[in-house]
């Protein structure tokens, strides 16, 4: 299977934890030259930077799970492989995955410094990966609003108790439970989370023969190179009875494949879900 189908579903799956790798001098001037080498990298350099401070971004940037997408178009793009960027002389490398994982040791051997987005378990930590970033770019301003807008947009959810339970649903036939970003999204929205194991699982296929939830949302179902495939439990009569006869919420790979303030575009539409 190509990286691309599994992209969002591997980035959702990393979202377990993670931290912020910074410049290895956090005294360094502003920096001017900077590079994206993958989608989530994109995501940040694109919204907490202006065009001219950034030299290249990944051939992702423009793709359909890119939320920058729009920002991105007819920005230089470079590869994410050792040759392309240091051509460049980039002054910052920002990355989440691209270019392995020795990406960050090698550039930092050249005297580039890396910064690396690091992975949220929870919603809070996406707050401080904002935070955290825009402060290496030194545009704490930029970063505090756009917590500030998350904030907002949480608040006025202000979700009751959750009494509609939700499935989450991918095309390969997994689902997950609390321990995730995704659980906290379901949280977020005032649902209950239908799997109540933590961790990532295939859908609970003898509990829906005889229980199932109010609501579906389902993930990358819009990305038509990311279908299941033959052995998939999203193939099992079952799994399909869940998309008839009950509200189903799609979510975009663009909110949920990477973590950031994007993500409250999927928590919003749970919300609305639960009126249907």
């Amino acid at each position: 299977m190509p990286p691309k189908v599994l992209l969002p579903l591997l980035l959702l799956a990393a979202g377990c934890g993670g931290e912020l790798t910074p410049p290895s001098d956090s005294s360094a001037p502003r920096p001017m030259r900077v590079v994206s080498l993958d989608v989530c990298a994109d995501q940040y350099v694109l919204k907490l930077l202006d065009r001219e401070r950034i030299l290249a971004v990944s051939p992702d940037a423009t793709a359909d799970f890119s939320y920058m997408r729009d920002a991105a178009r007819g920005m230089p793009v470079v590869r994410p492989v050792a040759e392309d960027v240091l051509v460049l002389k980039p002054d910052l490398v920002v990355r989440a995955y691209g270019g392995g994982p020795n990406a960050a040791e090698f550039f930092e051997r050249a005297g580039i410094p890396v910064l690396s987005i690091g992975w949220a378990a929870d919603i809070p930590d996406v707050f401080d990966i904002i935070e955290s970033t825009a402060a290496e770019f030194a545009e704490q301003e930029r970063g505090a609003r756009v917590v500030a807008e998350m904030r907002e947009r949480l608040e006025r959810l202000r979700p009751s108790a959750p009494d509609r339970a939700v499935l989450y649903m991918t095309p390969s036939g997994l689902t997950t439970g609390p321990g995730s970003l995704v659980h906290e999204m379901l949280v977020a929205a005032g649902l209950t989370n239908f799997q109540s194991q933590p961790g990532w699982q295939p859908i609970p296929l003898e509990r829906l023969a005889y229980e199932s939830p109010d609501l579906v949302a389902a993930a990358f179902f819009n990305t038509l190179t990311n279908h299941p495939d033959s052995w998939s439990p999203m193939r099992h009569p079952v799994a399909r009875e869940e998309f008839r006869g009950r509200p189903v919420v799609p979510l975009r790979g663009a909110w949920t494949g990477c973590s950031g303030w994007f993500l409250m575009d999927a928590v919003e539409a749970l919300a609305a879900g639960t009126d249907r």
